[in-house]
């Protein structure tokens, strides 16, 4: 097949190509050229015709808590007062402890068909529910299979249940990363949550398990200012070089938020290769501040882009990282258009190890995505990248291709009933939510 847009971008790094499209063969992108030289190279290929569009890599989602939709509009008596009561008073005790099988299913079913909406082809998700142990993992990625996303699923094993509960945790892990195949589009991750809730022997224990496995391991680090306070209490140093002293940092650790961190932590994290996704959005809502993501950019940490769960659309996700910078630094030339679309691409896919994934070139995956670019002013090769993070949205997006697999035409998501899909979802929001 050949799709023939009115432009691609191959990657942010380079100028947009007017009139360039490509030629998707099985799972891979077997060439780009000008569409001219397309039709008449492969003239008894299918072909896509795509005007007014522009062809871009699929985003990469580097951080979701799918679950997390659940949450939106739960009655509570009052907004928690920080990140600290958010966890103890509000999202441990009414969203995670009470989730189960059938409620983590319903919603990663809605959330896949609004990630692919969105332009997401790959994601990596994040699962605490300490009392839906054994088989989550294996339960959820049979809803993930049927939409055919690129996916990482992990549990966020926790000793703040109790240890046993720690271990189970683990041990879902372990036995989900065995049974999957990681030439497929669907593969696992090690996790642990924090060192506030992980002692330091779990932690190692899960390092390891990781390094034996071949795999990430992931941790939430320093999202507020509770972990580094107490960080400092317990161990007399913050959250990340305490990680060094474990032994952890380096570039098999997946580090996100890293909001309240200081300038020595963004050179260890450099130095070491730790990654980093970065959740713009969700770290406002919990209060938890701005990450430092310019500074991680500028000394050379790997950095992805995440929605946290908190806003399905990757677009605003996008914006938050466009706008939220410059008004932190009070400069608009901090994170460029072309950044936010690397860390929405490549440097998500990089973050979270998947290879050739998160850009248009020949021989790389066919995760692609077509936007509709019918604005009310010139679109150009100068200003194409900030006319789309600043007006486009989901409902723009007009074709998902996952490993050259169609999976949104004509602006529907092939597969989607949006009525079911919100009755289910709404019948587990309103389980959990009478039980809270």
């Amino acid at each position: 097949m050949i799709i023939l847009p009115q432009w691609t971008i191959t990657t942010p790094h380079e100028t947009p190509k007017k009139g360039w499209g490509v030629r998707v063969v099985g799972d891979h992108i077997a060439d780009v050229a000008p569409n001219t030289e397309l039709r008449v190279k492969y003239m008894d290929d299918e072909v896509w015709e795509a005007p007014n569009q522009v062809l871009a890599p699929g985003f990469v989602n580097g951080h979701t808590h799918l679950y997390g939709v659940l949450a939106h509009g739960i009655p509570l008596q009052k907004a928690p007062s920080g990140f600290w009561p958010f966890l103890e008073e509000f999202w441990w005790p009414l969203v995670e402890d009470r989730l189960d099988h059938a409620m983590i299913n319903a919603a990663t079913d809605y959330r896949c068909a609004t990630m692919l909406k969105s332009g997401v082809t790959a994601f990596y998700d994040c699962t605490e529910a300490p009392n839906a142990l054994p088989g989550c993992l294996f339960s959820q990625a049979e809803v993930v299979r049927k939409w055919g996303l690129r996916g990482i699923l992990s549990f966020e094993a926790t000793q703040r249940v109790s240890g046993e509960n720690g271990l189970l945790g683990l041990q879902e892990n372990v036995d989900f990363v065995l049974a999957s195949n990681h030439s497929s589009r669907l593969s696992g991750m090690i996790c642990h949550h924090t060192t506030f809730t992980c002692s330091a022997d779990f932690i190692r224990q899960a390092h390891g398990i990781a390094q034996d496995l071949g795999v990430l391991l992931h941790a939430h680090v320093s999202e507020g200012t509770y972990e580094p306070e107490q960080a400092i209490h317990n161990y007399g140093m913050r959250t990340l070089p305490y990680y060094d002293q474990l032994g952890i940092a380096g570039e098999g650790f997946l580090a996100s938020q890293c909001v309240q961190i200081e300038p020595e932590e963004i050179a260890l994290m450099a130095e070491s290769g730790v990654r980093m996704t970065h959740m713009p959005l969700s770290n406002c809502e919990v209060g938890g501040g701005i990450a430092p993501v310019p500074e991680l950019v500028a000394a050379g940490v790997t950095v992805g882009l995440g929605s946290d769960g908190y806003v399905d659309d990757f677009f605003e996700v996008m914006r938050g990282a466009f706008l939220i910078h410059k008004a932190k630094h009070q400069n608009p030339q901090v994170m460029p258009a072309y950044q936010v679309w690397y860390l929405a691409t490549e440097g998500g896919a990089k973050a979270l190890g998947l290879e050739k994934v998160g850009r248009i070139e020949t021989g790389w995956q066919a995760d692609l995505q077509l936007i509709n670019v019918d604005l009310p002013t010139p679109v150009e090769e100068h200003n194409l990248l900030e006319q789309l993070l600043l007006y486009r949205n989901a409902e723009n997006v007009s074709g998902v291709l996952v490993a050259g697999e169609m999976k949104v035409k004509d602006g529907e998501v092939l597969n989607a009933d949006w009525n079911q899909l919100r009755e289910h979802t709404r019948e587990a929001a309103t389980r959990l939510w009478s039980e809270a």
